[in-house]
């Protein structure tokens, strides 16, 4: 990635803020007009960023360059489509802002590095679990900055085994559990992409309606995980492997809990005041509690300066070393949601009536459409984006606009653990010193095939009887 320039930095904070400004504006009803005038700064923080971000994302700006031209020479609501793109990449800028804060603090936070170590050095016989709730825990907080976390400290504690094929074993099971305890979170998480995207997209649904049936996707995620690894332990050559000593007592997650337990109570509290959807008022929590946090990591030593000057090095610095995912995730929304009419036109040339087909077998195919299409580099919030606006409407298909999310939340997961293009899986790949493929498809898919297979009966079983 190109070295940016400070002022370049400067401009993408600033940027960021005023999207930001008027997307809350938006969503707690302060602006009607909003819309009229997103576009300006989306459009200028997208250009100063691709300036600064390697090829490949740069050819994902271009796609969304050409999708724009073609829905202004051929859709006759081309200013209706656009409007909507460009309304679903700030939206999605906005709250991967929002939650990259809580990442910035807990950064500097010694209670989340004793409680990451703590997790880690888990005994075998519980280690999977440990790390599969802290990646859940974590990952409530921390978004993608868990596996970040956690994959550390795993790589720390498994350095210290001399035995290699130990080692080995090791590093696979606990990254393999964090990832699978991170994913889990995605399909009921009031803080995860997957729910704040598809719920954006159909009509009908919120956080409060999806989460419940999105706990049982995560339920299922976390389950096989655990009970592939208690089934399938590797049968080792070497005898009895020696415990280490753990630092630190259970009581050592107790800041993370609080800190999760003020989360839930402030986003339930302010939807239950305000009546805003949940996923908006994330946007503003979420920030705020970044502000209190450093606040009691520096009580007693000048906090209010402290905030300040960390706050200005969060705006004008470290969000620009976000811009390459920044980029990704706003041109996936955005290709997603102004390709979704050209597909809908293909399928009409093509004379492909998705009513025409059961219920059920459409919600099948959402769950293995997502993950199919990651295999060949697809987002899953742009196969999303693509896929939602041309799907017949829930009374159409007579079911509920619940059954929908939950049906795309698990083919979100499923794409989430398989696909090699996916963060996660890069991620567990770089700590482990494989490719994201062979995290994907060797170590994950297996298991993918049996979520899948679960998923899919359990989409079913809820649209068919809830």
């Amino acid at each position: 990635m190109t070295t940016i320039h400070p002022l370049a930095a400067k401009f993408i904070g600033i940027l960021t803020l005023c999207v930001a400004l008027l997307v809350i504006s938006r969503e707690f009803n302060f602006w009607s007009a909003v819309d009229s005038v997103l576009f300006v700064p989306v459009i200028l923080l997208v250009l100063v960023m691709t300036l600064y971000v390697s090829t490949g994302r740069k050819v994902f700006v271009l796609v969304a360059v050409l999708l724009t031209l073609i829905n202004l020479v051929w859709n006759d609501n081309a200013e209706l489509t656009l409007t909507a793109g460009f309304s679903t990449a700030a939206f999605i800028a906005v709250f991967f802002a929002a939650l990259t804060t809580l990442k910035y603090v807990a950064a500097t936070s010694p209670a989340i590095q004793r409680c990451g170590r703590f997790l880690a050095q888990q005994p075998p016989g519980r280690r999977y679990a440990a790390l599969t709730v802290g990646g859940q825990l974590f990952g409530l907080l921390l978004n993608y900055g868990s596996i970040s976390l956690l994959g550390s400290m795993t790589m720390v504690n498994a350095s210290q085994e001399r035995n290699e094929e130990i080692r080995n074993h090791r590093i696979r099971r606990m990254l393999l559990a964090i990832q699978r305890g991170f994913i889990s979170t995605l399909p009921w998480s009031p803080l995860s992409f997957a729910m704040a995207i598809t719920t954006s997209l159909i009509p009908g649904t919120s956080w409060a309606l999806c989460a419940l049936p999105g706990l049982l996707n995560g339920a299922i995620i976390a389950g096989v995980g655990w009970l592939l690894d208690t089934l399938f332990k590797p049968k080792l050559s070497t005898g009895v492997i020696p415990t280490r000593q753990i630092e630190g007592s259970w009581f050592t997650i107790l800041p993370l809990l609080l800190l999760l337990l003020v989360l839930v109570t402030l986003l339930v509290g302010a939807y239950l005041i305000s009546g805003v959807r949940v996923l908006a008022l994330v946007m503003v929590i979420v920030p705020l509690l970044s502000i209190a946090w450093l606040v009691v990591q520096n009580f007693g030593q000048q906090p209010l300066t402290e905030v300040r000057q960390r706050s200005a090095d969060y705006l004008m610095v470290q969000l620009a070393g976000f811009r390459g995912e920044l980029v990704l995730l706003m041109m996936a929304g955005y290709i997603g949601t102004v390709a979704s009419p050209v597909l809908g036109w293909l399928m009409t040339f093509l004379n492909i009536d998705l009513t025409s087909l059961p219920a059920w077998s459409i919600l099948v195919l959402l769950v293995w459409f997502i993950p199919l299409v990651g295999q060949i580099g697809m987002n899953p919030i742009l196969a999303v984006a693509l896929i939602a606006p041309i799907l017949p409407d829930a009374s159409q298909l007579g079911i509920s606009p619940v059954s929908i999310v939950v049906a795309l939340t698990a083919g979100w997961i499923l794409s989430g653990v398989s696909s090699p293009f996916t963060a996660t899986t890069m991620m567990v790949g770089n700590f482990a010193g494989v490719s994201s493929t062979h995290v994907g498809q060797n170590w994950n898919g297996i298991y993918t095939i049996i979520c899948g297979v679960l998923l899919s009966v359990w989409v079913v079983i809820y649209a068919t009887y809830f």
